[in-house]
């Protein structure tokens, strides 16, 4: 199965927030991305679906 999102890709959720590291792919026990990211100075992860995500490209 191909997914739209590889481990350390830089994505961000369609309706804005931060943006957050892919951290874990879908899995036969997860159907969601397991995603990272920085609230301040802490480390949040969550999981989020596929169709929630959307990439950050990046501009330097």
């Amino acid at each position: 199965m191909a997914f739209k999102f590889k481990i350390g890709d830089i994505v961000q959720l369609k309706s804005g927030g931060p943006e957050m590291t892919v951290q874990s792919i879908p899995s036969s026990t997860s159907s969601s991305y397991r995603c990272q990211w920085f609230a301040g100075k802490k480390l949040e992860s969550g999981p989020f679906p596929e169709e929630s995500l959307k990439p950050v490209t990046e501009t330097k």
